[in-house]
């Protein structure tokens, strides 16, 4: 029996149809993206190292992409709202995150009952740049480099203070592995942010502090402030004279803040790549690195793979160091 030829034309077009349907999650839009506007959340409050960073290289990727990259700030729990509501939303490339060392290093050693997994929840893209801390202390203290001052902390244990942006921050344990590797003994005294903290360190109510370099250019240029080091394994191109802590002579020593970018898990990996490749394009932008500069941030702009390798080796860096502060004890 022979099909009448109107027949076969819908059978033709409903067999495309479901082929069209069956396609994996993702497929067809991956062609085509990005067609509409992404949104890069920050976990943070406007005004901040993250956001800055941020709205630059949101402003660049959105020149490469031909769709415009939105910023909005998702703070709270130290990162994890706005993390946790990329983690969950739609694995399609619309919704990305800017993540730091809180959002994927130390929360999760921090916390015990986190909204999400720091590996299994997110697709890597890129480690797009690195911001030293800096060693500083108020000009009032007797010491002008990292071994003066550890010759007075180790003469006059629990002593001395620092101040930090409160327990379990980037800036406390910055402290903590000061003490662990230099073997000395100093008080932490946590304050609601590291404004407050900058404030009493350069009135001298609190001695010593580590700190995001980019908050405290402005002290330690009015000579307000006492630079010793920065945290970073090479020399930041802004303060070139101030030497690193390995440097100084804490071996081993080497933190900063960094920012990088993730998808949800899930994410289709044509989607990931074009973000990857936008996200390189836009930090290694030479009109890009004054701005950066002017924040001390050292770019790196790297694959999704190594991102993947830098969140795990920076869970096991500072799991122990967490445990050792009883910061995952608050």
């Amino acid at each position: 029996m022979t099909m009448p030829h109107g027949l076969i034309r819908r059978t033709i077009l409903l067999a495309g149809l479901a082929a069209c349907v069956a396609l994996p999650a993702g497929t067809a839009s991956a062609a085509d993206y990005p067609s509409r506007p992404i949104t890069m959340v920050v976990p943070f409050a406007a005004g901040g190292s993250t956001d800055l960073v941020a709205r630059i290289i949101a402003e660049k990727m959105t020149e490469d992409l031909g769709q415009t990259v939105i910023v909005e700030n998702k703070a709270g729990a130290g990162g994890n709202i706005g993390a946790a509501a990329v983690a969950t939303s739609d694995p399609d490339g619309y919704t990305i995150l800017m993540g730091t060392i809180a959002t994927h290093a130390l929360n999760p050693a921090i916390m015990k009952d986190m909204p999400y997994d720091p590996v299994k929840s997110f697709a890597p893209i890129s480690l797009l740049v690195l911001v030293p801390n800096v060693l500083e202390v108020n000009p009032e203290l007797p010491v002008k480099s990292v071994q003066e001052l550890i010759a007075l902390l180790k003469s006059k244990p629990g002593e001395y203070s620092y101040a930090s942006s409160g327990i379990g921050t980037p800036l406390h344990l910055s402290g903590e592995l000061f003490k662990a590797l230099a073997g000395v003994d100093m008080v932490h005294v946590p304050y609601r942010g590291a404004g407050p903290a900058l404030n009493d360190v350069v009135a001298g109510q609190v001695p010593i502090m580590f700190d995001n370099l980019p908050s405290s250019t402005q002290f330690i240029k009015a000579g307000t402030l006492r630079a010793l080091a920065v945290t970073t394994k090479t020399r930041s191109p802004s303060f070139p004279d101030l030497p690193t802590m390995e440097e100084a002579g804490v071996p081993g020593y080497e933190t900063y803040t960094w920012n990088a970018l993730f998808a949800p898990a899930g994410t289709p990996q044509a989607v990931v790549d074009r973000l990857n490749a936008a996200a390189v394009k836009a930090v290694k932008d030479p009109g890009l690195q004054p701005r950066l500069a002017d924040l001390s941030a050292t770019v790196v702009g790297s694959s999704a793979d190594e991102l993947a390798k830098h969140v795990v080796l920076e869970l096991a860096k500072w799991a122990p160091i967490v445990k050792a502060s009883g910061a995952d004890q608050q």
